[in-house]
C-alpha cells in the first residue's frame, strides 16, 4: 500500500514506475501495489500476473477511504488481504480488531 496520495491519472507504466523508483520494490513481484487519490475517493491497485500487468480501479460515489497519510519513514505499507478488504468496504483497517488465524490442532 503506498502512503500519502498519488496521481490517478497514471496508467499501468507510471504506477509501475512508482513502486520501482519511489518504493523501491519490484513491479513483476507477487505483492498487490495500492494507491489512493487525493480525494480519498478513488483506488488503484496494479498486480502483475504471469506474463502481464493487471490494473483494478474503484471509485466511491460517496464516502472516503481510511487512507494513511506519507509517512517520513515509509512510503509503503504491508497489508494483509483481509486489511485491504476491509479498507475496501470503507473499514478504519488500522484499528480493526479481529479474530487471529490459528492452525489447526488434533482433535483427541
Amino acid at each position: 500500500m503506498a502512503t500519502g496520495h498519488h496521481d490517478m491519472r497514471k496508467s499501468i507504466n507510471g504506477l509501475a514506475l512508482v513502486v520501482a523508483d519511489t518504493l523501491g520494490l519490484d513491479p513483476t513481484g507477487a505483492h498487490w501495489f495500492v494507491f489512493c487519490n487525493r480525494g480519498r475517493d478513488r483506488l488503484k491497485i496494479l498486480h502483475w500476473d504471469t506474463n502481464g500487468f493487471w490494473l483494478h480501479c474503484r471509485c466511491l460515489e460517496q464516502g472516503k477511504f481510511h487512507w494513511p497519510k506519507d509517512g517520513k519513514d515509509a512510503h509503503a505499507l504491508a497489508v494483509t488481504a483481509r486489511q485491504l478488504r476491509w479498507l475496501i468496504d470503507g473499514l478504519n483497517w488500522q484499528n480493526a480488531i479481529a479474530h487471529q488465524p490459528m492452525a489447526p490442532r488434533a482433535m483427541v
